[in-house]
């Protein structure tokens, strides 16, 4: 048995040689995998990028968001970002519903703070300014909170009771 380990080992080195100098063709069937990955995550956060559906009297919307649901994603937030697209956002998650408050410490982008029921409903939707360190806070015990630039909300006739999906 001993003969037989040095050859899996010499043929499994070979393989992993070959498939390093495969040339043009091993690395054509590679990118599309890694151009596939880049697309689920924020290029600056890294975060998980998922669309959130809003559902309103004037129609359905979808936003690309990315997903903050550990504490540090959380904590950063939206933090010393100069912009975000008309339909990005950020989407922080809860396990429980419970009063939030957020403020806008080291936040450069004015927004659109929308407080999420645990039945996908609108609780109120504040205005966070750049900056300000009073507490933006939920009018109702909220699942998740999405943030979108400020103005958006109004712009797609998002209000109370409308749903929010993801």
């Amino acid at each position: 048995m001993g003969s037989v380990f040095p050859k899996r080992a010499l043929a499994a080195f070979a393989a992993l040689a070959l498939a390093a100098c495969g040339g043009e063709s091993s690395q054509e069937n590679a990118s599309p995998a890694v151009e596939e990955q880049a697309a689920d995550t924020h290029p600056v956060s890294g975060l998980q990028i998922i669309p959130v559906t809003l559902n309103t009297s004037d129609g359905t919307h979808v936003v690309q968001a990315e997903v903050a649901n550990t504490p540090e994603a959380q904590s950063r937030g939206l933090m010393f970002r100069d912009e975000m697209g008309p339909d990005e956002g950020m989407i922080f998650t809860y396990d429980a519903p419970q009063p939030q408050s957020f403020w806008m410490r080291n936040t450069f982008i004015p927004l659109d703070l929308i407080f999420i029921d645990e039945n996908n409903q609108v609780i109120n939707i504040a205005q966070g300014e750049p900056y300000n360190e009073e507490p933006v806070t939920s009018d109702g015990e909220a699942i998740a909170v999405l943030e979108l630039n400020a103005g958006r909300a109004e712009e797609l006739g998002l209000e109370p009771g409308d749903t929010v999906e993801w």
